[in-house]
């Protein structure tokens, strides 16, 4: 029975597979989302609207977007995860999934996933270990699954 572990968080996505928790992980896919780590205002090529006060007779300030630049880079980037997992189920390359992600990527990555990868989801933990090497993501799957 093939497992896919992916480890994420807004900036990064890695897909390992292990055909048992005792057999060697292999990082088969990692994703990047770099405008995760950019300032909103790095995200945004123009400035912010104005708008006057009422009439036009009070000085005017800043107009909001109604949601940020990066949340959406971020929603993006959950999507795009979520459809490679749905396309690899197609495809059979696994049996079982085991989400670790930052808590709200995890949200995301539920929210934007099939009905059909949720069905192979065995374990979830809501914590960032995507950031850690290879052996020390490896270690934590077999001690937190035993």
């Amino acid at each position: 029975m093939t497992t896919w572990i992916v480890a994420a968080d807004e900036h990064r996505a890695r897909i390992f597979e292990a055909d048992n928790l005792r057999a060697p992980f292999r990082e088969i896919e990692a994703f990047l989302n770099p405008e995760a780590r950019l300032r909103e205002q790095d995200l945004n090529t123009d400035a912010n609207g104005r708008y006057s006060g009422k009439r036009g007779l009070v000085n005017g300030s800043s107009a909001e977007p109604d949601h940020s630049a990066v949340l959406h880079k971020t929603t993006l980037f959950s999507k795009s995860v979520s459809d490679y997992l749905d396309k690899a189920r197609i495809e059979h390359r696994y049996d079982q999934l085991t989400l670790i992600a930052f808590p709200k990527f995890l949200g995301m990555l539920r929210q934007n996933m099939s009905k059909e990868v949720q069905q192979l989801v065995t374990k979830e933990v809501s914590k960032n270990i995507s950031g850690l090497e290879s052996r020390q993501i490896a270690q934590y799957v077999r001690t937190w699954l035993h």
